[in-house]
């Protein structure tokens, strides 16, 4: 049991590392991104939502924001205008860096607009509580799928790794090699211009009939 129990600690830990949950301040006529590389088929989940300062009141009109988040090559997932808050969901369909951006209109006077936001990529999407509830599955029985669903996250990061490793390898070699050639060329250059060097002054003195 005792293994059991590190296994769930160490999930949690490995699960925390795929969420990000942050508040930040946004004055009107301002944008903020925020950028998650993300892997693709990966499931994403996020929720944002406009803090009320004044507990019993109404917000202002001027505390609302657009949202907007978008692929690496620029698709639209989510798009939330003049909103107080908001969630989106989707699969991702290629691997990158993944953008929410947040602005508030431009007002005078100028304003600022809190704003709580929670963003999680992959196992930390799911929600295990409802799957555990929906399927009727022990305590247990979700500690272990947790535990497979974590190794299996881990297996295709160490994959998509290796792929990004490769891919740089390549580029070293590649690089390599156009700097040898480049050094080369240089180096002929050189010893083609001191040849010429020499010629010229070869034939001036001739000319001049000190040789």
């Amino acid at each position: 049991m005792s293994h059991i129990n590190f296994s769930v600690i160490l999930i949690l830990g490995l699960m925390s590392t795929m969420a990000h949950s942050m508040r930040f301040d946004l004055q009107s006529g301002a944008t903020k991104c925020i950028s998650d590389d993300i892997k693709s088929n990966a499931m994403t989940v996020g929720k944002y939502s406009v803090v009320n300062h004044n507990e019993g009141f109404p917000k202002p009109d001027s505390h609302k924001v657009t949202v907007r988040v978008t692929s690496p090559y620029g698709s639209n997932y989510h798009y939330g205008d003049h909103v107080e808050s908001g969630n989106f969901a989707f699969t991702a369909a290629e691997t990158g860096d993944y953008s929410a951006c947040f602005w508030v209109s431009d007002r005078k006077p100028s304003t600022t607009v809190t704003i709580d936001f929670d963003w999680k990529t992959g196992v930390a999407a799911k929600e295990w509580s409802k799957v555990a509830k929906k399927g009727q599955i022990e305590t247990m029985e979700v500690e272990l799928t947790k535990l497979y669903d974590t190794v299996s996250s881990i297996h295709d990061e160490m994959f998509f790794l290796r792929e990004r490793e490769e891919e740089m390898q390549q580029l070293n070699r590649s690089t390599n090699s156009k700097m040898a050639t480049f050094s080369f060329l240089s180096l002929l250059v050189c010893l083609s211009v001191a040849g010429l060097q020499l010629w010229h002054l070869k034939m001036f003195f001739e000319r001049k009939k000190l040789l």
